[in-house]
């Protein structure tokens, strides 16, 4: 995947994020739970696209450190 699609979905993944938070501020105590799987499931979901994105940087950066030398 390239870097410009990880981030874009990088991006996604953080408008989720932020979308459930709001809706855990207004959800009925009975759903709480329900809520909470959701928004623990999206926050894991933007930590690997981080992960995945950072790597990549990381691999990108050292293929062009490798080739001025």
């Amino acid at each position: 995947m390239s870097i410009k699609l990880l981030a874009v979905e990088l991006y996604r993944a953080q408008q989720n994020v932020g979308h459930i938070e709001a809706q855990l501020e207004v959800t009925p105590l009975n759903a709480l739970d329900v809520v909470r799987e959701e928004l623990r499931q999206a926050q894991a979901e933007l930590r690997q696209l981080r992960k995945m994105l950072d790597d990549k940087k990381v691999s990108s950066s050292l293929k062009t450190h490798s080739r001025l030398y």
